[in-house]
């Protein structure tokens, strides 16, 4: 009697040897379907009989499209871990760890140090004009805004612990540009550069000797998490109820609202974080005045309800109108540009009703 498949072989007694025969059989039979399924495959793609034949006797492993389900399953992974920055399966923990960072007191400046430390020396009206004057450096030598933000947080720190001079000022913040250019640029300026871009105000010796004397005074603590450490995922989450696809406008104008904030004495006393979530409440409100501009996801993400924004998104909001700091304009010449969007040309309410702080409905 011929049995035309191995399923319908009488059971032999269990043995070693039969075992391995009964699994040999198997593979055979696996792989000859295989091949035929194969020249099915090829047959319909190809349509010549000559293709087939050649392919199909190749030693080459062809496989058969993944179903559509699967295919899905991947775009989606592939959205969601297309940026390795992003570090999906370990956000969480990172986010947590700098939330921790950002509030330990070594990391922090003091939110009064111009009445405490500076006193009669210097006032918030200098460290803006600094402040501004940073952006064009920035502009000039085509930093990132990481070193940008990263030189601002070196100068409030430094400031919260020793007494400058308003003559040396400009050197602080020329100092904290080098040491920030070190940590975040692949190709920073030289010190020579930087001497040349205070018409020689400074030489190199005070400059070198001035970086020294912030890294002594931050205790070479030069890593701390600063706005745009946040930002990133805050934008993503944020664009997800309100665009289909990334949407750049929206994106730069949270640029340009956090780095009105670096000119700004008064936002010294907030974190990172609740400036990075209040630029983002503030970008939404600006873009799209009929939703609300806070939503389920960010406040679970950031942490922060819309009431906890309140103060710094109206300080933001003045910023944003010239209420506070309109004789800064780097920044807003910056961002009125064509590659910004001229985001810094875009209507805003003249008020913020307080029902945008309200607390979310379930």
């Amino acid at each position: 009697m011929a049995f035309t498949t191995v399923a319908e072989r009488p059971e032999a007694p269990v043995t070693r040897a039969a075992a391995k025969r009964r699994a040999e059989a198997v593979f055979v039979e696996e792989k000859q379907q295989l091949a035929n399924k194969k020249r099915d495959v090829l047959g319909d793609v190809t349509g010549s009989t000559a293709n087939v034949v050649s392919l199909a006797n190749s030693n080459k492993r062809v496989f058969a499209p993944p179903q559509k389900p699967k295919l899905e399953r991947l775009k989606k992974a592939a959205r969601e871990d297309e940026d390795p920055q992003l570090c999906g399966p370990y956000a969480a923990d990172i986010y947590s760890y700098l939330r921790r960072m950002e509030v330990e007191p070594k990391r922090r400046p003091l939110p009064d140090y111009m009445e405490k430390i500076q006193k009669d020396s210097i006032n918030a009206n200098m460290r803006g004009v600094l402040v501004d004057w940073f952006v064009e450096v920035q502009d000039e030598y085509e930093l990132l805004p990481e070193t940008l933000h990263l030189a601002v947080s070196y100068v409030d720190k430094y400031l919260s612990m020793n007494v400058v001079r308003k003559s040396e000022l400009q050197l602080v913040g020329v100092a904290a540009i080098f040491i920030a250019s070190k940590y975040e640029e692949i190709d920073p300026p030289n010190a020579e550069e930087l001497s040349d871009i205070t018409e020689n105000t400074y030489s190199k010796k005070q400059l070198i000797k001035m970086e020294a004397d912030i890294l002594l005074s931050l205790k070479f603590e030069m890593g701390n998490p600063n706005v745009r450490t946040f930002l990133r995922k805050f934008i993503d989450l944020a664009q997800e109820s309100y665009y289909k696809t990334p949407n750049m406008q929206f994106e730069y104008l949270i640029y340009y609202l956090t780095d009105l904030c670096l000119v700004d004495y008064k936002l010294v006393k907030f974190l990172p974080s609740t400036i990075a979530a209040s630029a983002v409440f503030l970008a939404r409100v600006i873009t799209n005045k009929k939703m609300n501009p806070w939503c389920p996801a960010l406040q679970e993400y950031t942490g922060y309800k819309a009431a906890d924004l309140r103060e710094c998104v109206h300080i933001i909001h003045d910023l944003y109108l010239g209420r506070r700091g309109g004789s800064l304009v780097a920044v807003r010449d910056k961002y009125k540009q064509p590659k910004f969007k001229y985001v810094a040309k875009m209507d805003c309410p003249s008020q913020l009703p307080q029902s945008l702080f309200g607390d979310l409905k379930a």
